[in-house]
This record gives C-alpha cells, sequence and structure tokens, in this order.
C-alpha cells in the first residue's frame, strides 16, 4: 500500500512538473511572438506611397529581428479613408496609417499647408517646407495621442481630363474632383465646379460620369488606369501635397527601448527614402501615359499659369487668416530660405 502511495504520488509529482514545464515553455513562446500592428492605406499597393510604406515595414522588421510585425492593407480595405484616419488612430483602431494631408485640414490648418497653390511646386521646395513645418505637425500629433513617423510627397498635382484644360476657358463649369479645401476654393475661383472626393470614390465617379476631371499627380492617374476615362493630363504644378504617416502612441509605447528605436529608425530612413523615390517617378509616369496615348501638356503656357496663380492668391490669404501667427511665421522661414538657394 505504501509503495502504490509513492508511485500516485510520484505520477503527481511528474504531472505537476509536466504542467509547469508546459506554462512555462508557452510563456516563452508567447513572450518571444510578434508584436502585431496594423497599417492603413487608401491607396492601391502599387502607389508610390503604398510601396513607401512596405519599404518602412520591411525595415521595421529587419530592425526588429521580426519582433515586430507589421500588416499593411492598401485601397481601404479596412474601411478607412484618409479621412478617417486620424480619429482612428487616436482610438487604436487601427495602430498606423497613412493619410494625404489636406484631409485633415478640418482638424488643424497646419494639414493644407503643403498643399496651398503654387508656394512648393518642385521637390526640394517641398521638401523645405515639410522641414520648416514638421515640428508644428507633430505638435497637433502629440495633442492627439499619436505620433508623426515620416511624410510622403506625391508628385506635383496637375489635372486629367477628356479635353485639353490648357486655358481658364476650358475650366469654366468643369466638374472637377479635388481632394481637400485649397483646391476646392482655387478651382472655383477660376471658374470650375469642384467636388472634393476620397480618392476611393474617384473612378466610381468617373465611370458614371459624376466627375470630368481630377485634380491629382500623373502618379495617382498610372497607378489607377485613368487612361480608361480621361485622355489629357495637364502638368500645371499645382502643389506637392504630403501624405503623414501617424501612429497610436499607446501602440508605440507598448514597445520595449529597442523596439521604440527601431520604429524611429525605420521612419527616418523611410522619410529620406521617400524623397529621392519621388524625384525618380515623374519621369516613369509619363513613359507609362505615353505607352496609354495620354496627351501630356508639360508645360503649360506662361499665360494659363499666371492666370492659375491669380486664382490662387485668396486661398493663401485665407488659410493665414485661420491658421494665424504660426502659418505666417513658417510662410516667412520658407520664402528667406528659398532665397538664399
Amino acid at each position: 500500500m505504501i509503495d502504490s502511495l509513492q508511485s500516485a504520488l510520484s505520477r503527481r509529482a511528474t504531472l505537476c512538473a509536466l504542467i509547469t514545464g508546459m506554462s512555462l515553455g508557452g510563456l516563452t513562446l508567447n513572450a518571444q511572438a510578434a508584436t502585431r500592428m496594423d497599417f492603413s492605406n487608401e491607396y492601391n499597393a502599387s502607389s508610390i506611397h503604398a510601396e513607401g510604406d512596405a519599404w518602412f515595414i520591411q525595415r521595421v522588421e529587419e530592425l526588429t529581428d521580426g519582433e515586430v510585425d507589421i500588416t499593411l492593407h492598401t485601397g481601404a480595405s479596412l474601411g478607412f479613408r484618409s479621412g478617417d484616419h486620424f480619429y482612428a488612430v487616436a482610438d487604436n483602431a487601427v495602430q498606423i496609417a497613412d493619410s494625404l494631408s489636406g484631409t485633415l485640414g478640418g482638424i488643424d490648418s497646419i494639414f493644407l499647408l503643403s498643399s496651398l497653390p503654387f508656394l512648393a511646386d518642385d521637390v526640394e521646395s517641398a521638401k523645405r517646407l515639410y522641414e520648416i513645418a514638421r515640428p508644428e505637425y507633430k505638435k497637433v500629433f502629440n495633442e492627439n495621442d499619436q505620433i508623426l513617423l515620416y511624410a510622403s510627397p506625391w508628385p506635383a498635382s496637375g489635372i486629367w481630363s477628356k479635353e485639353p484644360v490648357t486655358d481658364m476657358q476650358v475650366l469654366q463649369d468643369l466638374k472637377i474632383r479635388t481632394y481637400d479645401r485649397n483646391g476646392t476654393e482655387i478651382l472655383r475661383n477660376a471658374g470650375a465646379s469642384p467636388v472634393k472626393l476620397s480618392w476611393a470614390d474617384v473612378v466610381p465617379q468617373l465611370a458614371t460620369g459624376g466627375i470630368e476631371a481630377v485634380l491629382t499627380s500623373a502618379e495617382s492617374g498610372a497607378n489607377s488606369s485613368f487612361w480608361e476615362h480621361l485622355r489629357d493630363f495637364s502638368a500645371i504644378q499645382y502643389a506637392i501635397p504630403l501624405n503623414m504617416v501617424h501612429m497610436n502612441r499607446d501602440a508605440f509605447e507598448s514597445l520595449d527601448e529597442s523596439q521604440q528605436e527601431a520604429i524611429r529608425q525605420a521612419a527616418k530612413e523611410t522619410d529620406e527614402h521617400n524623397w529621392e523615390v519621388v524625384k525618380q517617378r515623374v519621369a516613369q509616369n509619363y513613359e507609362t501615359l505615353a505607352s496609354h496615348d495620354v496627351t501630356l501638356h508639360d508645360p503649360i503656357s506662361d499665360t494659363f499659369r499666371a492666370e492659375l496663380e491669380k486664382a490662387a492668391t485668396p486661398v493663401v490669404d485665407n488659410w493665414l487668416d485661420d491658421i494665424g501667427e504660426r502659418g505666417q511665421k513658417i510662410l516667412d522661414e520658407f520664402n528667406q530660405r528659398q532665397a538664399s538657394e
């Protein structure tokens, strides 16, 4: 009987040890499991921004040895568009998002800076403007439980249309898509009938005749096969708008110090990477458009440009009225740096 009791106790001890070992093993496995995050982007996977986001994710994976696993969701597949992203990230409904800056203009007018018409119409000046304004961008995100990771510039915005848009007369009553308040205001001043649309709504509206033209880059049109609906692109060099990539602060702070540093490092590298990539993109886009028989108008006439700039003057003035002294300070510094270059 004693032998039987000892045998039972031995089996119980072995079982307890086995369970404890399994539990510890599970804890070890869980500790080693990757931290998973979702990353939302409204644009398609081949867009310059989605490719930049994929580049960022790869660098994070490399720098963390796979400890931080980020999944990129393109084409608004999570149901979020750029205009939804600010609060979606603030609420941690999605951990990271890539948002067209101008769609956040209702949250703070600073987000309309990069799309102010004819202010910064080449890559170098657009980057200069971004660097000056970056502390203000960061401040707004910080006040809303988010951090700014990096910015992604678009190639300069132009006008896609069915017929050539090469003078002010053609703009009269033209039903044209815009992407933010600035674009809507300048095109209304120019006599057009602008319609502000999220990117996901553009192609459906083109297909149904809801719009006749689109204010966007050659890049965007090329990625969405605009030649199926529109045959002309006028490079008015309207602006080089930015997308902002922002992250939920709690999600960031949940990472250990080495992982946080990896996120910062990957973001810094991606910022530099994206500004270099955009310089090459226009030539590639133009080759694609030419192969699909899209007619390019680049440059536009000096007369057309001057008339568009005249229509743009009230847009800048209104922005300054909204944003006040901090906006004027940014523009003053930008103009000083421009003059010294």
